[in-house]
């Protein structure tokens, strides 16, 4: 008889993450923790953690892909091997800062420089701004969407975020804002809805990018201030955060759409 162990066809499929967790000004440790705890929810999910893009065979291996970066910028053969990855059918949850690019100006002011358009076209867009943190309203653009079905309208101290938007994006959460930015080179906004939720659908992938999720510890500022002096959890203290992610991982893990699947 064979020592090798034979295929149970009832036994559910493994699934392999990459979990990109890393950058900027940002409690990383603190969301790839309460990320990890969400995917370990799932036996059937493995899971390797990166802290920048550049591990190209991994991704390409993998079923999905989650990221919660700020400031980190794929290599150009990053860019291009996830672009394809999804346009093979990959699903992308984006998280937060994934989108932006921080420099800053000699004045002091914070720059969102337009470079690697590749990276945000895939994303679909691109951070420029925020207001300063402060409760913003988030409603739903979508209700009939089972990404967001049976969420209303709720209040969240967060960063809102401003944006470049580079592709027909389907929006499920947004908010409304106008005002001037004035930490940031980018500044003046007129009255303007803005996407807080969306999916960007490429080839036969697609992804799905939450604004939401900023969150900082005493430390991670530095260099540019020793000591923050506060502890800021913004949305991850709201259930609707946790239903959100919930649903994204959900939704990442499934490779096709067939109809509109049961979401938590």
């Amino acid at each position: 008889m064979s020592d090798v162990p034979q295929v149970d066809e009832a036994r559910p499929r493994r699934l392999d993450c990459v979990l990109i967790a890393g950058g900027k000004y940002h409690d990383i440790d603190f969301a790839r923790l309460e990320l990890l705890k969400l995917l370990g929810e799932d036996q059937r999910v493995r899971v390797r953690v990166f802290e920048d893009y550049e591990a190209i065979a991994a991704i390409e291996a993998a079923d999905f892909l989650i990221s919660y970066t700020c400031d980190v910028i794929p290599s150009l053969p990053a860019q291009e091997a996830i672009r394809a990855w999804v346009e093979r059918g990959g699903r992308w949850y984006a998280l937060h800062g994934t989108n932006s690019i921080l420099r800053w100006t000699a004045d002091g002011k914070v720059d969102a420089p337009r470079w690697a358009p590749l990276h945000m076209d895939t994303l679909g867009s691109q951070f420029l701004s925020h207001p300063p943190i402060q409760p913003y309203l988030v409603t739903v653009a979508d209700p009939a969407h089972p990404l967001v079905e049976g969420v209303t309208p709720f209040e969240t101290t967060d960063e809102l975020y401003l944006m470049a938007v580079h592709a027909d994006l389907h929006v499920l959460l947004e908010t409304e804002h106008d005002g001037d930015t004035p930490e940031f080179v980018d500044h003046q906004w007129p009255r303007a809805k803005h996407p807080v939720f969306y999916l960007r659908a490429l080839g036969q992938g697609e992804i799905l990018y939450l604004t939401l999720g900023h969150c900082r510890g005493h430390y991670d500022l530095q260099p540019l201030a020793d000591w923050w002096p506060t502890i800021d959890r913004c949305a991850w203290d709201l259930p609707v955060f946790d239903t959100l992610l919930r649903r994204g991982i959900h939704w990442a893990k499934q490779r096709t759409i067939k109809g509109a699947p049961t979401l938590p």
